[in-house]
């Protein structure tokens, strides 16, 4: 895949950093995000390196860049708020969060965030800037509360009909959407989003 992308693939990360990329992005999940980052070689990145996430909270990794990278790395938060169900035709209109927790003053850093936020922007995402304190917020009442909906309609095992409603279509493609997503993820996005809790309680009154 990395030959047909015209890209170098390395399986060692300290190979990787001795490449001294720009920019770092960590896609992992939630649960392994941060013995990943306690395993990665980044002394052996340039001082000025742009590292980012694109986890589905966004205060857990925040805090963690900040504790772990040195203190003239720069830091951007990333959420696409899809997947590969919605938004496998396309990423039009889709939302793509981001904040920029730290980025140094040089223009050329300016500028190297602007790309790569362009990447998005040119796919046709949605761009909006947010702090990660606000995005947890906002995404414990919708997507965390979507997930949970979506996971228990999933064990239902609910079936097409003849007579599907609109409204029961929408069931149906919530699980979709959701049903399919590890279990890991569910688990991330309640444990690392401390308004899950909150939300939690409200589904249950």
């Amino acid at each position: 895949v990395a030959d047909d992308l015209g890209v170098g693939y390395y399986r060692d990360p300290d190979d990787f950093c001795e490449m001294h990329p720009d920019v770092v992005i960590f896609c992992t999940s939630i649960l392994s995000t941060e013995s990943t980052i306690n395993k990665f070689p980044i002394q052996r990145l340039r001082r000025n390196t742009l590292c980012a996430d694109v986890l589905s909270v966004k205060q857990f990794p925040k805090q963690l860049f900040l504790q772990k990278l040195p203190d003239n790395f720069d830091i951007l938060c990333l959420h696409p708020m899809f997947g590969p169900d919605s938004g496998k035709g396309s990423w039009k209109d889709l939302p793509l969060v981001y904040d920029k927790v730290r980025i140094g003053e040089e223009k050329s850093r300016r500028e190297r965030v602007s790309r790569l936020l362009q990447v998005f922007e040119d796919e046709g995402c949605r761009m909006v800037e947010m702090s990660c304190e606000e995005h947890d917020r906002q995404a414990a009442s919708s997507q965390f509360i979507t997930h949970t909906v979506g996971r228990m309609l999933g064990t239902m095992e609910l079936e097409q009909t003849t007579i599907n409603t609109k409204g029961y279509e929408s069931l149906l493609s919530l699980v979709n959407n959701t049903y399919n997503d590890s279990f890991d993820l569910y688990y991330g996005l309640f444990m690392y989003n401390k308004n899950a809790t909150a939300e939690l309680s409200r589904l249950e009154l």
